[in-house]
């Protein structure tokens, strides 16, 4: 496959992907509205994050005025994910292509574009993720600036409705690997409870709301992680 033909498949792949991100970087406009941010600056956060998880944790941080080193540290545990998917992907890389290619799709690895990807058959090229980039990148982060202008013109209660859709969304997330893996459904029930339980018990809610998230975060997975880890599938 030559580069421009990986390019239009990724194009293609990359439509529907990008009109998802669409609506559902809107509503983290809202949540930037909340934070403070300016359609600009919204636009900048989601370029260069990519993540509807991420960004959450980085305009709730931002709302409530933690560290730069909290927002660094909460930002780096929730995408912790897409540096194991980008080692998966490198391994589609022949190892011919040079390193600036590797560098530019590890940028663009999200929950989507890396399922995109990887499902591809022989052939690959860095092209393909371009192509899916191309489209759903500049939509992701336009998105997101579209949801601050309208946080800025709506009224406050349309604006509270608009926020409570981030929830759906979250839910839409966690549910469906819930229902059909006990450990993550485990864990799920888990963060829950001790979040809760952190933000009423004594010298531990003194903390700032980052650094509960941090230690629940990579508590939670540590644990499960050690108790019940994934066993490698068998080669065919």
């Amino acid at each position: 496959m030559n580069n421009k033909s990986a390019f239009l498949n990724g194009l293609a792949a990359g439509i529907p992907i990008g009109l998802g991100y669409f609506a559902v970087s809107f509503s983290l406009g809202i949540v930037a509205r909340k934070a403070g941010l300016n359609p600009v600056q919204g636009f900048i956060a989601s370029f260069f994050n990519l993540a509807s998880a991420g960004e959450y944790a980085l305009f709730t941080a931002i709302e409530q005025v933690v560290t730069y080193i909290e927002v660094a540290l909460i930002t780096l545990v929730v995408n912790a994910r897409y540096m194991l998917m980008s080692c998966a992907l490198s391994q589609k890389f022949s190892p011919e292509i040079p390193f600036y290619h590797r560098f530019f799709v590890g940028f663009g690895i999200t929950d989507e574009i890396f399922g995109v990807s990887i499902a591809q058959k022989g052939g690959w090229s860095p092209f393909y993720n371009y192509g899916a980039m191309a489209v759903a990148v500049p939509l992701w982060s336009i998105g997101t600036s579209l949801g601050i202008i309208a946080g800025n013109l709506l009224p406050a209660l349309v604006v509270n409705a608009l926020s409570v859709a981030l929830y759906g969304m979250f839910l839409a997330i966690i549910i469906p690997p819930a229902k059909k893996n006990m450990t993550i459904a485990a864990a799920v029930a888990i963060s829950f409870v001790l979040s809760w339980l952190f933000s009423v018990a004594p010298f531990i809610k003194t903390l700032s709301s980052g650094n509960r998230t941090i230690i629940l975060t990579v508590a939670i997975s540590a644990v499960l992680a050690y108790l019940k880890p994934i066993e490698e599938e068998a080669e065919s």
